[in-house]
């Protein structure tokens, strides 16, 4: 940590955030923009490599967004380093591919648990720990996308550190223990494919603050396999609403219960 309490990776002190302690927690940098606009009086604070923030308010609170980059690595260092500040609840927002037949490009989908398929969470805790979402998290993103009357799923993800492991197995020298494992995710009910919920929901366990993730499906491999071809939806307005809104639903909850 740099003089003033600067974080290293992230750019950010506490004053820069002005004390907030809801973060929304996109990949993609150039995504940050875009949902700032749902904030009121956005502006932008740093952009440090993977890392693009943005702060704005809802419901009179502070609400911090910040870019976690691609994968575990990457999001656990913004994680340790927002916790450091001071914030403690974090919302990911991301995109995934569809693994359960009645996962549809367009869905949303809140993950309660992550398989832990990634190599950062194990330098953190035993593969037998649990990569599991906030309940009141899981909650209030489940209310705000009925609300939203947008069709979601709550279940299980799995993550994972190669995306084209996932979609080349064959190419890969231990494509028969991706292929086998990718089968029993299926078998077990597993329903979608993305890269950086289980890193997020097991730092943020061990560090002591809550999260949850709203993914959208933009796709499912699953149904191309079986001959069943559908466009692709990239419409991340949708899982950004759920988060903003799901925000919303914890402010005026948390006031109510001062």
């Amino acid at each position: 940590m740099l003089k003033e309490e600067r974080m290293y990776h992230i750019d950010l002190t506490k004053e820069d955030i002005k004390n907030a302690k809801y973060a929304i927690l996109p990949g993609d940098p150039g995504r940050v923009k875009e949902i700032a606009k749902f904030l009121t009086n956005p502006h932008k604070l740093r952009v440090n490599r993977e890392y693009t923030s943005y702060l704005g308010t809802l419901k009179g609170e502070n609400v911090l967004i910040i870019s976690t980059g691609m994968g575990g690595p990457s999001t656990a260092i913004c994680v340790e380093e927002l916790n450091k500040l001071g914030v403690n609840t974090l919302i990911r927002v991301g995109t995934s591919g569809g693994m359960q037949d009645d996962v549809l490009p367009g869905d949303i989908i809140i993950a309660n648990a992550a398989v832990r398929s990634e190599g950062t969470s194990k330098e953190y805790v035993p593969i037998e720990y649990p990569a599991v979402a906030d309940f009141d998290l899981v909650c209030a993103l489940k209310e705000a996308a009925d609300n939203l009357e947008f069709r979601n799923h709550v279940g299980v993800v799995h993550c994972k550190d190669s995306f084209y492991g996932q979609h080349s197995p064959e190419s890969m020298p231990i494509g028969y223990e991706l292929e086998n494992k990718w089968n029993a995710w299926i078998k077990a009910g597993v329903l979608a494919s993305e890269m950086e919920t289980a890193s997020l929901y097991t730092v943020s366990k061990v560090r002591g603050i809550r999260s949850a993730a709203v993914l959208l499906a933009i796709w499912n491999q699953e149904l191309d396999k079986k001959g069943i071809k559908m466009d692709s939806d990239f419409d991340t307005e949708k899982e950004i609403r759920v988060a903003i809104n799901a925000i919303k639903l914890l402010i005026k909850k948390e006031k109510k219960n001062k």
